[in-house]
């Protein structure tokens, strides 16, 4: 009854937003999806400035700029939980992949985050990127690099959480033992500044070295801090595969010990023998939310996920960074040790390289060394039958020679168990892919499509076609329910006084066209975007514009309109 009640009064409210004022823009006669999955409604939006000025019946009303939306649904801008395009906004702003799918947010900083910067933590992050882009790091902060963006000129709006790699290259640099008593409280003094400069908290990624090397008390004493300004912890687990629970279990210890809302990063069962622990993770993430913990989940649409082959080297053979790593891997006794271990199942470490069925499931889409990028696209059973070596010291090999850790994708996933997780109540998503074009340097790699597709994928494929959930309840997993784990003010909803952050596409239409073959291309469907009240897409093409700016988060000193 109570249900009930609501809904008709929410109706009634509707019914009285008729105006006849006159707007910057209106938009008028779309399916109005207000991002908190309420019913879509047919009804007109009036923007001011930057700002949603009105919403509802506004039959009488006049905008300086008016969009026909009939058939269309117009929804909140789109939160990408999980965004690479750190890089990618910086060679261009126009953010093409993801603004064609209605992304309006990108959130940063899994592990790593473009600040606090040192000398140390400056190399590494230049040595770590796949993408060929070029470009001088001016910043030193978070802050700093955030309004870099937005002062160069973005797309779309941007956010980050303080990567718990980054402190510790700044701190402990790669090697595995645990912080000082003074590196501790650096690393917590520099999650204070990040906290007070906007970050939404703190990001970790721990398969890999050297966040590997961190102890869970590390984590909680640095989650501590940023649950003083009210962040968010959100991870990338010690484990995807045969240690997931137990890695769950970390997670909702950080978040019990720390008192602080947990997200676990790209949730999945990486591996078949793993497939069956989809059902035991979803009844630990219940029961801590029956407790009181506020612990969700992301997700890309996909099986295979993309990283490099790193994630198929024991983290011991990579501390020190990436010189002793390739220094390690031309030592003739540690290649005969890897030999072993990279081919033996463990729970000692995350070895993707177990998870897949075949060599075959390896496919190499980033390189460094122009000399090798022929082989871009190819499997890792492909290359090494090219060369006459076996797969294992293939990896080794490339790794030397690209100077890289190589971009690999690897099919890990269960497509049933991709279903099931998209109808989890907590569940939003994120491509953990940059955002680039079909064009320049970004021709120079190759991706994964769903740097191309995530959105568009789960709209057309798993709403439309598959119906795995509705319309109504799929924009409020793109939207309000991001915003609302993160705390960020005035953005995520359809409301008036809220940033004009908008996504209008045909629902019937809306389809990724990125494939594993051929990645770069665009998804179509969305017809027109708006961030902060600039139109950044009309008719399905970009417009330039690039209005976007830095989301702060709920401890940020300076302001708190953001």
């Amino acid at each position: 009854m109570k249900k009930l009640s609501s809904l008709i009064i929410y109706l009634l409210l509707l019914a009285g937003c008729t105006s006849s004022e006159t707007f910057d823009i209106l938009i008028k006669n779309g399916q109005i999806l207000d991002g908190l999955g309420q019913p879509a409604y047919v009804g007109g939006i009036g923007i001011n400035a930057d700002t949603i000025a009105a919403i509802g019946q506004l039959e009488n009303a006049k905008g300086l700029q008016e969009i026909d939306a009939t058939g269309l649904a117009v929804a909140p801008g789109f939160i990408n939980m999980l965004s690479w395009a750190t890089e990618s906004l910086i060679e261009d702003g126009k953010s093409q992949s993801d603004i064609r799918q209605g992304v309006t947010l990108e959130v940063f900083g899994e592990g790593w985050s473009m600040g606090p910067l040192t000398e140390q933590s400056k190399e590494a992050m230049q040595r770590i990127s796949d993408g060929g882009i070029e470009y001088d790091i001016t910043w030193e902060t978070l802050g700093e690099y955030l309004e870099f963006l937005e002062t160069k000129g973005i797309a779309p709006n941007v956010a980050s959480f303080v990567g718990a790699t980054t402190l510790r290259i700044n701190t402990v640099g790669f090697e595995d033992r645990a912080p000082t008593p003074a590196e501790m409280d650096t690393m917590k003094t520099m999650v204070r500044k990040a906290m007070e400069e906007g970050a939404v908290g703190i990001g970790s990624s721990l398969i890999y070295a050297p966040a590997f090397y961190s102890s869970t008390e590390e984590l909680i004493e640095l989650c501590k801090v940023a649950s003083e300004y009210d962040g968010m912890y959100i991870s990338h687990m010690r484990s995807e595969g045969n240690r997931f629970l137990e890695s769950l279990d970390e997670l909702i210890r950080i978040a019990d010990e720390a008192d602080i809302r947990a997200e676990v990063y790209h949730l999945k069962q990486g591996g078949k023998d793993n497939w069956n622990k989809l059902e035991p993770a979803i009844a630990k993430i219940d029961s801590a939310r029956s407790a009181g913990l506020h612990i969700t989940t992301n997700m890309y649409n996909y099986t295979a996920g993309a990283t490099g082959l790193d994630a198929s080297m024991p983290p011991w053979v990579q501390e020190g960074g990436y010189d002793k790593w390739a220094e390690r891997l031309q030592d003739p006794s540690i290649r005969k040790k890897l030999m072993t271990e990279m081919t033996t199942p463990t729970n000692a470490w995350e070895s993707l390289m177990m998870g897949v069925e075949s060599y075959d499931d390896m496919l190499l889409i980033g390189f460094k060394n122009d000399s090798l990028k022929y082989l871009t696209g190819k499997s890792l059973a492909e290359v090494a039958a090219m060369r006459k070596t076996s797969p294992v010291e293939t990896a080794m090999d490339l790794v030397i020679q690209d100077g890289s850790r190589v971009g690999t994708v690897y099919f890990l996933m269960s497509e049933e168990n991709v279903k099931k997780q998209l109808t989890l109540p907590y569940m939003s998503f994120g491509s953990d892919a940059e955002s680039s074009a079909p064009e320049g340097v970004f021709l120079e790699s190759s991706t994964h499509p769903r740097a191309y597709g995530n959105v568009a994928r789960l709209l057309g494929k798993y709403v439309r076609e598959e119906k795995v959930i509705p319309l109504e309840e799929a924009i409020y997993k793109l939207t309000t329910l991001p915003a609302t784990n993160l705390k960020i003010k005035k953005r995520g909803a359809l409301k008036e006084g809220y940033f004009a952050d908008l996504a209008i596409f045909d629902p019937n239409t809306i389809q990724d066209h990125a494939t594993f073959e051929k990645p770069m291309q665009y998804a179509t469907g969305m017809q027109h975007v708006f961030v902060n009240g600039q139109q950044v897409l009309k008719d399905g093409e970009h417009t330039g514009t690039t209005p976007g700016r830095v989301v702060r988060g709920p401890g940020w000193k300076k302001n708190n309109n953001q």
